[in-house]
């Protein structure tokens, strides 16, 4: 007999409302361990530090430079999806992810700020020929009406607030209404079907879904003069905006792209908000997995408002056959964005534990690459489909998605398919001085940033939300792998065919606490390296430069959602069997600890580990 997931699924959630007491085994905290070798500085430990603290400074400066007295942006105001609010959302990337790691407060005050002012700022501005922001770009704190490539953007700190600030009444308020935008409880806004199980647009937000056309005014947002601008997309004038979108109008029915608006549901999950917002999150899941089953194995890109897949199941803006010509050449490009929605499929693996969700897109990639062809004598595999068949085609194997998949599932198979990166190449051991390369490689770009802010002869008039975004000194790739041996997806660089990815949460293997200072991250002058991961293992040095004790909580994952097993150093076996454990660390000491533990067996929470 067939398993039915949904009531599988359903009997999870029942089980995972059980109150923390009845998860938690009543049990004695493990004591802390006591690290007392002596351990030489190293030379990344001191990098990791200096990096951390360059950025309070940079992002201070950045701040005053951009940001007005009512902490708005300071540029000219527009609505559209090349340089609207998300992009001014995104104005603090990486800070709040930063202190998280262990950087100044100061940064987690500036964003919070910051957050508040652009509300402010975009919940005012209003447009005058785009008849759905004629009241505010936002409404109740969220836009009106968007595509969810454009809405996570715009989500990109917000989404990680919680990572530093589980307890922020105003988080918690805000997480609980924009996830019910979406859950159906909200009814005044109509986003979400529960019958048929369907985000009824692709274009959706505050005001509700977009069922009719989309014409490239709604895109574009108002005309402007654009002559005085730099145009970070490549267009010279308004017109060019408007053709820019001419064929985006295909949006009503369901799109993955939509997926990520669970993100919102994993986080008022884990923020303790109740079981429903999982429940929701993983039944609009098993909706697209059995979508995606029922068509052959391929995530269909157009989905009915009856939730059915569509006849032509590759259809849609930003679909599978979403080729539009640009303006500047006069050549189609293919924008295909279906894969963008493998970071949400992280949310079901999250709140499921379920390996299935990965092994779908495993399977879909197979079905891909089993299409492979010789294009000029070349073995070639495609990346678009369209009424014809398969197109796109580019030489080797498609590799989309894979370092995803195989950061997830670790399994062997999947290994060769993800490819080779110089942080795969240091956690297999064979690119020993990654670390010190990748964290130098930060900082220059850091202060290049700083420099070319600093250089900056724009104005508030001559410059739009998308401008200061690549003055942004913020730099966390290095510190996120090197530190939690963690994935920083929203700027890739394993694959050449990842596309950058917003408003994704951070999905690592160890998160650290200060328990003394009782906030997140790291303490002051301890240093903490990821080495080694495998399924069922982790290895991390861990190093106090100071000249006081350090305490530090190691967590695994960044929900604490990886169960830790047990603890092994200098041959020393301590059973754990929690989501956390405390290490102290001696003045000028450190240890190389070997980590065992069963990823994905606790369910997702954001409270800090002296609060469960």
């Amino acid at each position: 007999m067939k398993t039915d997931r949904r009531s599988v699924i359903a009997g999870l959630a029942s089980l995972t409302a059980l109150p923390s007491s009845v998860w938690a085994q009543a049990r004695k905290p493990l004591d802390p361990i006591a690290l007392n070798t002596p351990m030489a500085a190293p030379r990344w430990a001191r990098m990791q530090r200096d990096l951390l603290a360059a950025h309070t400074a940079a992002c201070e400066v950045y701040y005053q430079r951009y940001v007005d007295a009512d902490d708005a942006l300071k540029c000219f105001v527009r609505w559209g999806a090349n340089d609207g609010p998300d992009d001014a959302a995104e104005f603090t990337n990486d800070w709040v992810l930063l202190h998280a790691l262990g950087a100044s407060n100061k940064l987690l005050d500036l964003s919070q700020r910051f957050w508040e002012g652009h509300l402010r700022q975009y919940g005012r501005a209003k447009t005058r020929e785009v008849a759905i922001a004629r009241d505010g770009m936002y409404h109740r704190d969220f836009p009106v009406q968007m595509d969810w490539q454009h809405n996570a953007e715009g989500l990109s700190t917000f989404n990680v607030m919680g990572l530093s600030a589980p307890d922020d009444p105003r988080l918690i308020m805000r997480t609980r209404r924009f996830a019910d935008l979406y859950t159906g409880r909200d009814r005044a806004v109509g986003n979400y079907d529960p019958r048929h199980r369907v985000i009824r647009s692709l274009i959706n937000g505050s005001r509700g879904p977009m069922l009719r056309k989309a014409t490239a005014l709604d895109w574009a947002g108002d005309p402007f003069d654009a002559s005085r601008f730099h145009l970070e997309h490549g267009e010279v004038n308004y017109a060019q905006f408007l053709a820019h979108y001419e064929e985006y109008t295909d949006v009503v029915g369901d799109n993955p792209l939509n997926l990520q608006a669970t993100t919102l549901g994993l986080n008022a999950y884990a923020l303790e908000q109740g079981n429903r917002f999982r429940q929701w999150s993983l039944d609009y899941f098993e909706a697209w997995a059995e979508r995606t089953r029922a068509n052959g194995g391929i995530i269909p890109s157009k989905v009915g408002l009856n939730g059915k897949v569509a006849p032509d199941w590759w259809g849609g803006t930003y679909g599978w056959n979403f080729s539009p010509v640009v303006p500047q050449t006069g050549k189609r490009e293919h924008r295909n964005r279906v894969p963008r929605s493998i970071t949400a499929f992280y949310n079901a693996l999250l709140l499921s534990g379920d390996m299935e969700y990965m092994h779908l897109w495993r399977r879909q990639s197979q079905r891909i690459n089993d299409a492979e062809r010789r294009i000029d004598g070349v073995a070639s595999t495609p990346t678009m489909y369209g009424p014809d068949g398969w197109y796109g085609w580019k030489p080797g194997p498609y590799r989309t998605s894979a370092f995803e998949i195989w950061y997830a599932t670790q399994d062997p198979q999947d290994r060769a398919l993800a490819g080779d990166d110089p942080w795969i190449a240091f956690l297999e051991g064979r690119n020993a001085g990654y670390a010190e390369t990748a964290l130098a490689e930060d900082r220059k770009k850091l202060d290049a940033r700083v420099a070319a802010s600093l250089a900056d002869t724009s104005t508030a008039e001559t410059r739009l939300a998308d401008w200061t975004l690549d003055y942004n000194p913020a730099m966390a790739k290095a510190l996120v792998q090197t530190m939690t041996g963690g994935l920083h997806i929203a700027r890739p660089s394993w694959s050449r065919t990842s596309p950058p990815q917003g408003g994704v949460p951070l999905h690592c293997r160890l998160r650290y606490f200060d328990p003394v200072a009782k906030r997140a991250g790291i303490p002051a002058d301890v240093a903490a390296l990821v080495h080694g991961m495998a399924d069922r293992e982790t290895r991390v040095t861990l190093v106090n430069l100071g000249t006081s004790v350090g305490e530090v909580v190691v967590q695994g994952g960044a929900f604490g959602e990886h169960r830790i097993d047990f603890v092994t150093e200098s041959g020393i076996r301590r059973d754990v069997a929690s989501r956390n454990f405390t290490v102290t660390l001696a003045p000028g000491c450190g240890a190389d600890l070997t980590i065992g533990m069963t990823r994905y067996a606790n369910r997702p929470s954001l409270a800090m580990p002296w609060k469960r």
